[in-house]
C-alpha cells in the first residue's frame, strides 16, 4: 500500500520536480540526479510526507534542501557537470530570451537561485519560501532582491552586447 501510494505520487509529479530541479541546477542531467536523490529521501520519509497537508511542499522542500546541500559539498566545487555550450529546447516563445534567462539564472549563487525559482516559478509566498528553505522571511526577501538585481544586470548586459539581435 505504502509503495503504491509513493509510486503514484512520484509518477504524477516527476515532470514538475524535474522542471524545478532544472531551474535550480541549470542542467538536465544534474536535474535528473537531483530529482533521483530527492525522491530517494522522500521515500525514506514517506510515512511523514503522506500525512502532510501539502505533500508537494514537502517534496519541494526536500528537493531544494538536497540542491543546497549539494552546492555546499566540496564535490561540486571540483566536478563541473554542466556544459556552457548546452542548447536547451524551448517549446514556445522567444528562444533567445529563454536561453539568456537560463544562463543568467545559472550564474546566480545557489541560495539566490533557489529563492528566485521558488518565488517566481513555484509561485510561493515569502513565508512559504522561508519555510521551504529553513530561513527567515527577511533572508528570503534579501536573497530574492539580490537575485533579481543580478538577473537584471546580466540580462541588460547580454542584450546591450548585440542590440541588433534582439530587436523585434
Amino acid at each position: 500500500m505504502r509503495d503504491a501510494e509513493f509510486t503514484e505520487y512520484v509518477t504524477a509529479k516527476a515532470l514538475w520536480l524535474r522542471k524545478v530541479a532544472f531551474l535550480l541546477c541549470g542542467d538536465w542531467h544534474a536535474a535528473d540526479d537531483l530529482v533521483q536523490n530527492a525522491i530517494t529521501k522522500l521515500y525514506t520519509k514517506w510515512h511523514h510526507a503522506s500525512k502532510a497537508q501539502n505533500i508537494d511542499g514537502y517534496a519541494r522542500t526536500i528537493l531544494v534542501n538536497t540542491f543546497l546541500a549539494e552546492q555546499r559539498s566540496p564535490w561540486t566545487r571540483w566536478v563541473v557537470l554542466r556544459n556552457a555550450q548546452d542548447q536547451l529546447a524551448v517549446r514556445e516563445g522567444d528562444i533567445d530570451a529563454a536561453l539568456d534567462l537560463r544562463v543568467a539564472l545559472a550564474a546566480l549563487p545557489s541560495r539566490q537561485r533557489a529563492t528566485v525559482v521558488l518565488r517566481y516559478f513555484c509561485d510561493l509566498s515569502v513565508d512559504e519560501t522561508a519555510q521551504t528553505m529553513g530561513c527567515s522571511s527577511g533572508n528570503v526577501k534579501s536573497q530574492t532582491a539580490r537575485g533579481i538585481t543580478t538577473l537584471r544586470r546580466l540580462l541588460q548586459s547580454s542584450y546591450a552586447a548585440s542590440p541588433e539581435e534582439y530587436k523585434a
